[in-house]
Protein backbone atom coordinates (compact mmCIF):
# COMPACT_ATOMS: atom_id res chain seq x y z
CA UNK A 1 0.00 0.00 0.00
CA UNK A 2 1.59 2.77 -1.07
CA UNK A 3 -1.17 6.02 -1.42
CA UNK A 4 -0.79 8.80 0.20
CA UNK A 5 -2.98 10.96 1.29
CA UNK A 6 -3.72 14.72 2.67
CA UNK A 7 -6.04 15.20 4.84
CA UNK A 8 -7.77 18.77 3.69
CA UNK A 9 -8.30 19.61 7.29
CA UNK A 10 -4.87 19.03 8.97
CA UNK A 11 -2.86 19.77 5.59
CA UNK A 12 -0.64 17.01 6.43
CA UNK A 13 0.51 14.68 4.28
CA UNK A 14 -0.72 10.51 5.71
CA UNK A 15 1.25 7.45 4.70
CA UNK A 16 -1.36 4.78 4.29
CA UNK A 17 1.63 2.02 4.28
CA UNK A 18 3.53 3.44 7.59
CA UNK A 19 -0.33 3.87 9.21
CA UNK A 20 -0.41 -0.66 7.83
CA UNK A 21 2.34 -1.51 9.15
CA UNK A 22 1.91 0.70 12.84
CA UNK A 23 -1.04 -0.94 13.29
CA UNK A 24 -0.48 -4.80 12.27
CA UNK A 25 2.64 -4.43 14.56
CA UNK A 26 0.32 -3.53 17.40
CA UNK A 27 -2.01 -6.35 16.16
CA UNK A 28 0.12 -8.66 16.55
CA UNK A 29 1.53 -7.48 20.16
CA UNK A 30 -1.81 -6.96 21.28
CA UNK A 31 -2.65 -10.66 20.44
CA UNK A 32 0.54 -11.99 22.29
CA UNK A 33 -1.09 -9.96 25.54
CA UNK A 34 -4.24 -11.89 24.78
CA UNK A 35 -6.40 -8.69 24.14
CA UNK A 36 -7.37 -9.66 20.09
CA UNK A 37 -7.15 -13.25 20.02
CA UNK A 38 -7.79 -15.51 16.99
CA UNK A 39 -9.86 -12.88 14.67
CA UNK A 40 -11.08 -10.70 17.33
CA UNK A 41 -10.78 -7.28 17.44
CA UNK A 42 -9.82 -4.51 14.87
CA UNK A 43 -7.88 -1.30 13.70
CA UNK A 44 -7.98 1.77 11.91
CA UNK A 45 -6.40 4.86 10.77
CA UNK A 46 -7.90 8.10 9.02
CA UNK A 47 -5.99 8.72 5.70
CA UNK A 48 -8.11 12.16 4.59
CA UNK A 49 -10.91 13.97 4.54
CA UNK A 50 -11.27 15.12 1.67
CA UNK A 51 -11.92 12.87 0.08
CA UNK A 52 -12.92 10.93 3.32
CA UNK A 53 -10.54 7.69 3.80
CA UNK A 54 -10.16 5.05 6.59
CA UNK A 55 -8.01 2.27 6.26
CA UNK A 56 -9.45 -0.63 8.23
CA UNK A 57 -8.52 -4.26 9.14
CA UNK A 58 -9.52 -7.13 6.78
CA UNK A 59 -12.74 -9.12 8.56
CA UNK A 60 -11.89 -12.61 9.86
CA UNK A 61 -8.04 -11.69 10.04
CA UNK A 62 -5.95 -14.23 12.65
CA UNK A 63 -4.10 -10.98 14.29
CA UNK A 64 -1.60 -12.82 15.91
CA UNK A 65 -0.71 -13.01 11.83
CA UNK A 66 -1.92 -9.59 11.18
CA UNK A 67 0.58 -7.71 8.55
CA UNK A 68 0.19 -4.51 6.48
CA UNK A 69 -1.56 -6.53 3.45
CA UNK A 70 -4.77 -6.90 6.01
CA UNK A 71 -6.35 -3.81 5.18
CA UNK A 72 -8.60 -2.11 3.57
CA UNK A 73 -9.29 1.29 2.56
CA UNK A 74 -13.15 2.77 2.98
CA UNK A 75 -15.09 5.92 2.05
CA UNK A 76 -17.45 7.61 5.00
CA UNK A 77 -20.15 4.91 4.17
CA UNK A 78 -17.83 1.96 5.08
CA UNK A 79 -17.90 0.91 0.87
CA UNK A 80 -14.23 -0.09 0.46
CA UNK A 81 -12.23 1.79 -2.25
CA UNK A 82 -9.16 0.37 -2.33
CA UNK A 83 -8.08 -3.59 -1.26
CA UNK A 84 -9.36 -6.76 -1.60
CA UNK A 85 -12.08 -8.60 0.86
CA UNK A 86 -14.87 -7.24 3.30
CA UNK A 87 -14.14 -4.70 5.89
CA UNK A 88 -14.24 -5.67 10.34
CA UNK A 89 -18.17 -5.82 10.48
CA UNK A 90 -17.84 -3.07 12.93
CA UNK A 91 -16.49 -0.81 11.07
CA UNK A 92 -19.55 1.75 11.36
CA UNK A 93 -18.54 1.92 14.70
CA UNK A 94 -15.00 3.22 13.62
CA UNK A 95 -16.42 6.03 11.61
CA UNK A 96 -18.84 6.93 13.97
CA UNK A 97 -15.98 7.31 16.37
CA UNK A 98 -13.50 9.43 13.79
CA UNK A 99 -16.45 11.67 12.62
CA UNK A 100 -17.45 12.52 16.02
CA UNK A 101 -14.25 12.96 17.54
CA UNK A 102 -11.43 13.71 14.75
CA UNK A 103 -9.57 10.78 16.09
CA UNK A 104 -6.80 10.04 13.80
CA UNK A 105 -6.98 6.38 14.85
CA UNK A 106 -9.23 3.87 16.03
CA UNK A 107 -8.09 0.32 18.54
CA UNK A 108 -10.55 -2.26 19.22
CA UNK A 109 -9.54 -4.99 21.90
CA UNK A 110 -11.14 -7.98 23.11
CA UNK A 111 -9.17 -8.80 26.48
CA UNK A 112 -11.06 -11.30 28.95
CA UNK A 113 -10.48 -8.34 31.69
CA UNK A 114 -12.56 -5.59 29.69
CA UNK A 115 -15.10 -8.41 28.60
CA UNK A 116 -15.33 -9.31 32.01
CA UNK A 117 -15.83 -6.11 34.00
CA UNK A 118 -18.61 -4.52 31.23
CA UNK A 119 -20.35 -7.60 31.77
CA UNK A 120 -20.59 -7.10 35.36
CA UNK A 121 -20.78 -3.68 35.28
CA UNK A 122 -23.47 -3.77 32.82
CA UNK A 123 -26.36 -2.45 34.50
CA UNK A 124 -24.05 0.17 35.95
CA UNK A 125 -23.65 1.72 32.41
CA UNK A 126 -19.69 2.52 33.14
CA UNK A 127 -16.73 2.37 35.34
CA UNK A 128 -14.60 5.06 36.98
CA UNK A 129 -10.80 4.59 37.06
CA UNK A 130 -9.49 6.76 39.84
CA UNK A 131 -5.81 6.92 41.72
CA UNK A 132 -3.86 5.27 39.60
CA UNK A 133 -0.89 6.57 38.07
CA UNK A 134 -1.06 4.84 34.57
CA UNK A 135 -4.40 7.68 34.37
CA UNK A 136 -1.31 9.63 33.60
CA UNK A 137 -0.53 8.17 30.13
CA UNK A 138 -4.53 8.82 28.74
CA UNK A 139 -3.79 12.34 26.75
CA UNK A 140 -4.37 15.64 28.71
CA UNK A 141 -4.35 13.88 31.76
CA UNK A 142 -1.57 15.20 34.09
CA UNK A 143 -2.76 13.79 37.91
CA UNK A 144 -3.11 10.21 39.06
CA UNK A 145 -6.26 11.81 41.02
CA UNK A 146 -8.12 12.24 37.38
CA UNK A 147 -11.45 10.81 37.43
CA UNK A 148 -11.68 8.84 33.82
CA UNK A 149 -15.37 7.38 33.35
CA UNK A 150 -15.24 5.08 30.75
CA UNK A 151 -19.08 4.35 29.47
CA UNK A 152 -20.71 1.03 28.89
CA UNK A 153 -23.00 0.62 26.02
CA UNK A 154 -25.18 -2.80 25.34
CA UNK A 155 -23.42 -5.14 22.69
CA UNK A 156 -25.77 -5.67 19.26
CA UNK A 157 -25.13 -6.96 16.31
CA UNK A 158 -27.02 -4.83 14.53
CA UNK A 159 -23.93 -2.26 14.07
CA UNK A 160 -25.97 0.81 12.40
CA UNK A 161 -27.91 1.27 15.27
CA UNK A 162 -25.17 0.78 17.20
CA UNK A 163 -23.24 3.51 15.91
CA UNK A 164 -25.48 5.92 16.26
CA UNK A 165 -25.71 5.01 19.88
CA UNK A 166 -21.93 6.02 20.05
CA UNK A 167 -22.05 9.04 17.52
CA UNK A 168 -24.43 10.41 20.21
CA UNK A 169 -22.64 9.15 23.52
CA UNK A 170 -19.12 10.63 22.38
CA UNK A 171 -20.95 14.14 20.88
CA UNK A 172 -22.52 14.48 24.51
CA UNK A 173 -19.11 13.44 26.27
CA UNK A 174 -16.56 14.69 24.18
CA UNK A 175 -13.62 14.29 26.81
CA UNK A 176 -14.39 10.54 26.90
CA UNK A 177 -11.03 8.16 26.05
CA UNK A 178 -12.59 5.10 25.42
CA UNK A 179 -16.11 3.14 25.96
CA UNK A 180 -16.75 -0.46 26.49
CA UNK A 181 -19.37 -2.73 24.45
CA UNK A 182 -21.08 -4.64 27.15
CA UNK A 183 -19.33 -8.65 27.21
CA UNK A 184 -17.45 -7.35 23.79
CA UNK A 185 -14.98 -5.10 24.62
CA UNK A 186 -12.49 -2.08 23.97
CA UNK A 187 -12.77 0.81 22.05
CA UNK A 188 -10.33 3.50 22.21
CA UNK A 189 -8.51 6.01 20.16
CA UNK A 190 -6.32 9.01 19.20
CA UNK A 191 -4.80 11.93 17.12
CA UNK A 192 -2.69 9.15 15.63
CA UNK A 193 -1.70 5.29 15.82
CA UNK A 194 1.09 6.01 18.36
CA UNK A 195 -1.69 7.46 20.55
CA UNK A 196 -4.61 5.03 20.30
CA UNK A 197 -2.01 2.46 20.87
CA UNK A 198 -0.89 3.52 23.84
CA UNK A 199 -4.63 4.59 24.94
CA UNK A 200 -5.53 1.03 24.49
CA UNK A 201 -2.53 -0.14 26.41
CA UNK A 202 -3.09 2.31 29.21
CA UNK A 203 -7.19 1.45 29.33
CA UNK A 204 -6.32 -2.13 29.55
CA UNK A 205 -4.24 -2.12 32.03
CA UNK A 206 -6.36 -0.24 34.38
CA UNK A 207 -9.53 -2.01 33.47
CA UNK A 208 -7.47 -5.29 34.18
CA UNK A 209 -6.46 -3.72 37.71
CA UNK A 210 -10.36 -2.70 38.35
CA UNK A 211 -11.64 -5.54 37.43
CA UNK A 212 -9.19 -7.50 40.32
CA UNK A 213 -10.30 -5.26 42.86
CA UNK A 214 -14.21 -5.58 42.17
Amino acid sequence: MAVRYVSSTTAEVIDGAAAAIGLAAAGRDFHRRGWVLGTSGNFSALLGNDPFRLLITRSRVDKGALTEHDFLTVDSTGAVVEGEGQPSAETALHLAIVIATGAGSVIHTHSVSSTVLSQKLGKAKGVTLNGYEMLKGLSGVQSHTHRECVPILENSQDYHTLSGEVEKLLLREPGLHGFLLRAHGLYTWGADVAEARRHAEILEFLIEVTRWQS
